[in-house]
């Protein structure tokens, strides 16, 4: 019985260490990106004119941020934090 949970605990273990490791390996979405996956809506819909680059997409919803959609507002805070962490 003891040999039954620690083999249970040592398979748990390996579970845990194997799913954080695949975590880790994911790689982190460029900010244009996740700029597209959260947003692509609210620039179709409040930018559909302004064309990519230099940080226009951004000063544009930026613009209209009163009228953009709870994820796509999230999703720019983040990129602001992100920005300003070294």
């Amino acid at each position: 019985m003891r040999s039954l949970k620690a083999l249970t605990l040592a398979v748990g273990m390996a579970a845990l260490a194997t799913g954080a490791a695949q975590a880790q390996q994911q790689p982190q979405p460029s900010p244009a990106e996740m700029l597209m996956q959260y947003c692509k809506p609210d620039i179709e819909r409040l930018c559909p004119t302004v064309p990519p680059g230099e940080g226009r997409l951004m000063k544009c919803l930026m613009a209209h941020k009163m009228q953009m959609s709870v994820g796509c507002a999230e999703t720019l805070k983040k990129l602001k934090q992100m920005k300003m962490t070294p």
